[in-house]
């Protein structure tokens, strides 16, 4: 059932992909390596039905897709859906500070973060930079640091003798990680660090000025298989690039026979409203050009879309053995035994029953097992890009996702055996 060759890659992915900047890289790079070709939103569109295309918004977002060797007027479009981000620590703009003779780095919490598993983690930092080059032309590179450059130390329990007692943890007081011990006379510049970072690049040695960034803190461990017979999978960014890794992967397996799409948002930890998350205009807009590419009648896209299926892809809460009463009974997802349909009548999960249906009958078909999660009626539920989207298109639209443990902390866990069914599922669902 375990696929080694798989979990392999997605492991390299994930230890690839610190940022939504490095995985919307990463992702690029599998698409070109299996005959997908770039196209720039600023640019027109020449399309041919019998290869796969993928436009970058952002750095941080993607769509994928196939025009498909079947008129879209008659089939729709197969869509899945993701996202790229993660909770996480973000540097401040101006993030450098003293403070009992440590430099200091500044940061902002990203989303909802469990926050105690930061504590006591060698970290880097990795992201995206933008700067000046020496002719004043503007230019942006991925930064990743690579090495651990910060640490949070928590407080010993000889002066925090309530530390075990849920004590609330201060984000301006306690979060900044140390990067240095000050020796007297010397300054230090972080602006010049990154500088010297990105002159590393042949192509930006001109580089003169760092004039803004966006970077994140990330945890160095690498992703690795755990377990006694390594069926669980343990990394960092689980939710949800663990999601966008195999909708990548089903794509270039599936055949070119119908129009199928994936689309990987970037925000959706913080509300996806913005021009690369899900409530922004990205997908709609490269949807319609697919369209418009075969056909200008007025109606098209209410027509294709009224035919189209969206899968919304997402992690989903298996239950905890140390906390199972936190499950309804009968929706209680267990990790390694098959994708989680997602469900919730006050739509906070976008599945109905015809969604359903259709997902049901391709996982039988395929021989892939399937379970059902619905959150506890006293407790409130999340959710994911897939109302926003059923919202935004008015598609047919399912949540799904596979199960796993610990999601927003600084490293989250998986089945190893599951990633195997979804793939075989998604694949199925682009070649039906």
């Amino acid at each position: 059932m375990v696929s080694p060759k798989q979990n392999a890659a997605l492991l390299s992915f994930l230890q690839r992909s610190p940022t939504p900047f490095h995985a919307v890289e990463n992702l690029a790079a599998m698409l070109e390596e299996n005959g997908f070709k770039y196209l720039n939103e600023s640019e027109p569109w020449k399309i041919s039905r019998d290869r796969g295309y993928f436009v970058i918004r952002n750095n941080s977002a993607l769509i994928a897709f196939r025009p498909g060797l079947k008129d879209v007027l008659a089939t729709g479009i197969r869509a899945t859906g993701s996202h790229t981000d993660s909770p996480c620590l973000k540097l401040k703009p101006d993030p450098i500070f003293s403070n009992s003779g440590y430099t200091q780095l500044g940061v902002e919490v990203y989303g909802g973060v469990l926050l105690r598993p930061w504590f006591d983690r060698d970290l880097s930092v990795a992201g995206r930079v933008d700067f000046q080059l020496k002719n004043g032309n503007l230019c942006s590179s991925l930064v990743d640091f690579g090495s651990p450059i910060a640490f949070i130390p928590s407080l010993a329990i000889h002066l925090d003798r309530g530390a075990n007692d849920g004590r609330k943890i201060n984000q301006q007081k306690e979060l900044p990680p140390v990067i240095l011990k000050e020796s007297p006379g010397k300054s230090f510049s972080f602006e010049d660090l990154l500088l010297r970072l990105i002159k590393k690049q042949p192509k930006f040695r001109t580089a003169k000025k760092v004039l803004s960034h966006e970077l994140s803190l990330y945890d160095i461990q690498p992703p690795a298989l755990v377990g006694l017979e390594e069926e669980f999978i343990a990394s960092a960014r689980l939710d949800n690039l663990l999601s966008c890794f195999l909708s990548c992967s089903a794509l270039i397996n599936s055949k070119s026979k119908y129009p199928s799409l994936m689309v990987c948002n970037d925000h959706e930890e913080v509300g996806s409203v913005s021009t690369s998350g899900a409530q922004g205009p990205f997908l709609r807009s490269v949807v319609e050009r697919i369209i418009r590419n075969e056909t200008e009648s007025s109606d098209a896209i209410e027509r294709v879309i009224r035919k189209s299926n969206f899968w919304s892809i997402d992690n989903a809460h298996g239950i905890h053995p140390n906390y199972s009463e936190k499950h309804d009974n009968n929706h209680s997802p267990q990790i390694n035994a098959g994708p989680v349909i997602k469900i919730n009548a006050n739509q906070r999960y976008a599945s109905n029953s015809r969604s359903i249906a259709l997902f049901k009958s391709i996982c039988n078909q395929q021989d892939v097992p399937y379970q059902s999660f619905v959150m506890r009626s006293d407790m409130a539920c999340g959710s994911t890009i897939g109302p926003m989207t059923s919202a935004g298109l008015g598609i047919e639209t399912l949540d799904i996702g596979l199960a796993s443990f610990g999601m927003h902390s600084i490293r989250e866990m998986s089945g190893a055996k599951d990633p195997k069914l979804l793939l075989k599922a998604v694949t199925a669902f682009y070649d039906r």
